[in-house]
């Protein structure tokens, strides 16, 4: 690791732990705070002996400052979850952001460019609802998902602005988050979610990504807020996903081609279209109301569209991801990280690693 990465480390932990210069230095043995600022402004650097002082001090290990395969405070999280226990919460971050700092180190080895694109969307805090609609239907036709754009959008996210895209499983309670870094955007998805679940949290999770400077979400993404500000930012990304994954155009089309009923007659119209656009029939069935096609009164019991009625789950799709794995088969390849590194940084066993390239038509490393 560079020096000035190993500085970030030692000046994160100081941080997190509530520690003036002045303290650290004199646990560090410094003569003065002096030395710890020469340090952090990157005038010196930490020497081996003090590193290893540090890490006793933190209680943490020398990997902490050495390792690439962590990110130690660069990545910024939003997660989406419902009732995950703070710990369990805790220790999913840091495994997702060594996934997410792993990546980075392997594709930066490999050359490969990193640089997430983000494109600019005229959204904050005042912005109308209408607004945010908009501009998810103009993301979707920038990044051109077509005619069904669920179907294409995980994909666009890494192709199209090199976001990288896990799809994994995570602590209970668990949907989704946004991770930010200065080069890299992360969006983490739950794949024992239903399809229409991560469809929608993948749109919503993009929204807090490309409004990150203007809106930046908490760490903490829930569904109800009750800070009103919080709250603002929430719906505007969920109309935000709404226009990206059921533009206008296309609902119109799909009324035109099949008369929407009334009534009782609404349940199997709504199950139906919803599963072809790979949303949830209650987010449909709100996106009728929001255009005006159908008013509350009208609104079908969401007991009879959960689910777009039917029980059964899809399987979900592949860990991690194809781009993700493909980088983890470079560096495998390459010699770069070994495969008890690798099986122990994705918590599987040697026969899964092989199991999980084959999942995404990868090549198995030659090690495996």
């Amino acid at each position: 690791m560079t020096a000035p990465v190993i500085t970030y480390r030692l000046q994160h932990l100081r941080r997190t732990h509530s520690l003036t210069q002045e303290q650290l230095a004199q646990q560090l043995g410094f003569k003065d705070r002096q030395t710890l600022s020469q340090i952090e402004n990157g005038e010196r650097k930490l020497s081996s002996a003090e590193m290893v002082r540090a890490s006793e001090i933190f209680g943490v290990s020398l990997d902490y400052f050495t390792d690439p395969f962590e990110l130690a405070g660069e990545g910024h999280f939003s997660w989406r979850e419902n009732g995950t226990k703070p710990e369990a919460l805790d220790d999913f971050e840091l495994r997702a952001g060594r996934w997410i700092a792993a990546y980075r180190h392997l594709s930066k080895l490999k050359g490969d460019v990193i640089n997430s694109s983000t494109r600019r969307v005229a959204l904050n805090h005042q912005s109308t609802f209408e607004e945010a609609i908009a501009e998810g239907e103009a993301m979707g036709k920038a990044l051109e998902l077509g005619s069904i754009p669920s179907k294409k959008l995980a994909e666009a996210l890494v192709d199209k602005l090199d976001t990288l895209v896990l799809e994994v499983d995570t602590a209970q309670g668990i949907s989704g988050a946004a991770c930010r870094l200065n080069q890299l955007n992360a969006i983490v998805i739950n794949r024992q979610e239903t399809a229409a679940r991560r469809n929608y949290d993948m749109a919503h999770e993009l929204f807090h990504l490309i409004t990150w400077d203007t809106m930046p979400p908490p760490r903490l993404d829930i569904a109800a807020p009750t800070d009103k500000k919080a709250k603002r930012v929430e719906q505007l990304a969920d109309n935000f996903a709404a226009g990206l994954l059921m533009p206008t155009a296309l609902i119109e089309k799909l009324i035109e081609a099949s008369e929407l009923a009334k009534g009782p007659e609404l349940v199997p119209w709504l199950n139906s279209h919803a599963q072809m656009l790979g949303v949830s029939a209650i987010a449909l069935q709100w996106r009728l109301v929001n255009m005006g096609i159908i008013n509350k009164a009208c609104m079908v019991s969401e007991d009879f569209i959960k689910n777009n009625g039917d029980s059964q789950r899809a399987k979900p799709p592949a860990k991690f991801g194809r781009k993700f794995m493909e980088i983890i088969g470079w560096g495998l390849d390459e010699g770069h990280v070994s495969v008890r590194r690798i099986s122990s940084l994705l918590n599987v066993t040697v026969d899964e690693l092989a199991t999980i390239f084959e999942n995404h038509a990868l090549p198995i490393p030659y090690d495996l």
